[in-house]
C-alpha cells in the first residue's frame, strides 16, 4: 500500500481512515491514554511505519524504546514462530519450560557483576521495579527507599510513588508509599550556584550523606533506586562521580543499589547496560522494553543472596516469563551479537550528535545537546542565559515533524526535551532524513 505520502512529504494528519478510527478511539478509550499523533499503524518494519492511510513515517520513538532491534525483526519473528509450534503459555509455577531457564542463563552471563545471580521475571518494567523493591526490602528487613528528582520508575502504586513528575503521571493518584525519600539528581545543565558537573555530582551525594544525620537513618534504608541516564526525566547524563558516589553510599551503609535499565538499557548507549558507562556494578538490575523485541517481558536480575532470602511463593505471576516472550528475548540477544549492534549504536550516536551540534549553532532555542550512544536528548529553551524551558515550542516542533513523516517525542521535567529512541537498526539514509525533517521543523516554528 503506497497511496499515501513518503517520509519527508507533507501530509494531512490525521488521514481519512485514521480520522474514522480516532472517533472510535475517543469513544471507547480514556483520554488519559495519551498519543504522540492521531495516527493508526498499518504495518512497520525496521525504523519505518506505514499508517492506515498509506503514509510513511520514520520512527524516532521505537515504541518508547521497546524496539531497539526494530519493528518485526526477522530473527525475532522466526523465534516466535518456532515457539508457537509447541506452546503459547506454560506458567512456570505449574509446568516448567526451557526458554525460561535459557534466558535467565543469558541475562546472568551478560549483566554486570561476577557474583552469583538469579532472575525474576514479570510483564513490564514497572513490575520489574516492584519486584526489585520487594526483594530488597525483604532481604534487608528495612522499609526506606531513596530515589531522585526527575525519576520515572513506572505507573503502579509503588512505582508511581518512586516516579518524580507529578503531572502527567501521578497527580490525584496518591497517597504514596511513606518509605520513599527523594533527592536531587545530578542534572548538570541546570546545576545551581554556578557549579560544574562534577561539583554538582558531589553536592548531590553530600545531600544524601548529610540526610543520614538529620533526616533519615541509613539503617532504615533498604535500597537506592536510580536510572544511570534519566530517560523520561530528560535524557539526563549525570557525572561519573555521582553514580560512583551512590555505590559508595550503599557499600558504606549496607544498602542495596537498584539499577533501572528499562529505557536506557539493551544497547541504547553503545554498551548493553547504561551503568557500564560509569564503571559501577549494581546489586539489582531491571530490564524490560527492548528485551522482548516487541513482546512484553521484564527481568529483575539480582544477587543470589538477595533472591534466595525470599520464601517460596513470594515472587511470581501468571504470565511472568511467558515462553513466547522468552524465545523472542533470546533471539534479541542473538541479533545483537550477529549484527554488532552495540558498535552500531555508538556509530549512529556520533552521527546524530554531530548533526545536533550543528543545529545548536544555528538555533538559539537549543540550549543543550546531551547523551551517550543513541540515548540522546535536546533541551529547548526560550533563552540560553536564563534557560527558561520552551515546552510550547517543542510541541510545535513535534507537530511539524509528524506532518512531514517523523514520529518523535518529548520528555523532561518541563516537557522541553526532544528525545531520540529510533531503532538501532535504522538505515543511515532514514536517520539523516529524519534529522533533516527535525531541522526544517525547528526552522519553521521559531
Amino acid at each position: 500500500m503506497n497511496r499515501g505520502r513518503k517520509a519527508g512529504e507533507k501530509r494531512k494528519i490525521p488521514g481519512t481512515r485514521s480520522a474514522e478510527l480516532l472517533v472510535l478511539r475517543n469513544k471507547f478509550i480514556p483520554q488519559a491514554v495519551f498519543q504522540v499523533a492521531p495516527v493508526f499503524i498499518n504495518n512497520g518494519k525496521g525504523a519505518l511505519i506505514e499508517d492506515v492511510d498509506g503514509n510513511q513515517y520514520i520512527d524516532f520513538t521505537g515504541g518508547i524504546c521497546a524496539l531497539n532491534i526494530g519493528r518485526c525483526n526477522e530473527l525475532v519473528v522466526s523465534g516466535i514462530r518456532e515457539q508457537l509450534n509447541y506452546y503459547l503459555h506454560g506458567n512456570h509455577n505449574t509446568v516448567m519450560y526451557e526458554p525460561y531457564i535459557k534466558l535467565a542463563e543469558k541475562l546472568i552471563e551478560i549483566t554486570p557483576g561476577q557474583f552469583p545471580k538469579q532472575v525474576l521475571y514479570s510483564n513490564s518494567g514497572t513490575e520489574g521495579i516492584e519486584n526489585a523493591v520487594k526483594v530488597a526490602r525483604h532481604h534487608k528487613g528495612r522499609y526506606g527507599l531513596i530515589c531522585f528528582e526527575g525519576a520515572f520508575h513506572g505507573r503502579t502504586a509503588l512505582a508511581m510513588g518512586l516516579t518524580s513528575q507529578v503531572k502527567n503521571f501521578k497527580h490525584g493518584f496518591g497517597p504514596f508509599d511513606p518509605g520513599i525519600h527523594r533527592f536531587p539528581f545530578a542534572y548538570s545543565y541546570r546545576a545551581p550556584f554556578g557549579l560544574s558537573a562534577d561539583e554538582y555530582g558531589g553536592f548531590c551525594i553530600t545531600k544524601i550523606e548529610e540526610s543520614f544525620k538529620n533526616y533519615i537513618a541509613p539503617d532504615e534504608i533498604a535500597a537506592i533506586i536510580f536510572e544511570p541516564i534519566q530517560a523520561e526525566g530528560g535524557y539526563i547524563v549525570p557525572p561519573k562521580n555521582f553514580v560512583k558516589g551512590l555505590r559508595k553510599i550503599c557499600d558504606e551503609n549496607d544498602i542495596i543499589l537498584i539499577d533501572d535499565e528499562v529505557q536506557v538499557g539493551m544497547g541504547r548507549t553503545g554498551k548493553m547496560w547504561a551503568i557500564e558507562n560509569f564503571g559501577v556494578i549494581p546489586d539489582i538490575l531491571v530490564t524490560a522494553k527492548s528485551l522482548g523485541g516487541g513482546l512484553p517481558i521484564s527481568a529483575t536480575v539480582a544477587r543470589k543472596d538477595i533472591t534466595e532470602s525470599i520464601p517460596i511463593g513470594g515472587i511470581g505471576g501468571t504470565f511472568s516469563g511467558n515462553p513466547v516472550s522468552c524465545a523472542a528475548a533470546l533471539k534479541v540477544f542473538e541479533y545483537f551479537d550477529q549484527e554488532n549492534l552495540l558498535q552500531r549504536a555508538t556509530y549512529l550516536g556520533k552521527i546524530v550528535m554531530n548533526r545536533l551540534e550543528k543545529m545548536k549553532e544555528k538555533y538559539s532555542v537549543i540550549g543543550d545537546v546531551r547523551g551517550i550512544g543513541c540515548a540522546i536528548g535536546v533541551e529547548c529553551v526560550k533563552d540560553r542565559k536564563t534557560k527558561a524551558p520552551a515546552s510550547g515550542l517543542v510541541s510545535r516542533i513535534l507537530k511539524a515533524c509528524t506532518e512531514y513523516g517523523l514520529m518523535i517525542m518529548y520528555c523532561g521535567h518541563y516537557h522541553n526535551v526532544i528525545r531520540f529512541m529510533f531503532p538501532l537498526v535504522i538505515k543511515e539514509e532514514e536517520l539523516q532524513l529524519g534529522l533533516d525533517i527535525l531541522d526544517n521543523a525547528i526552522k519553521s516554528v521559531i
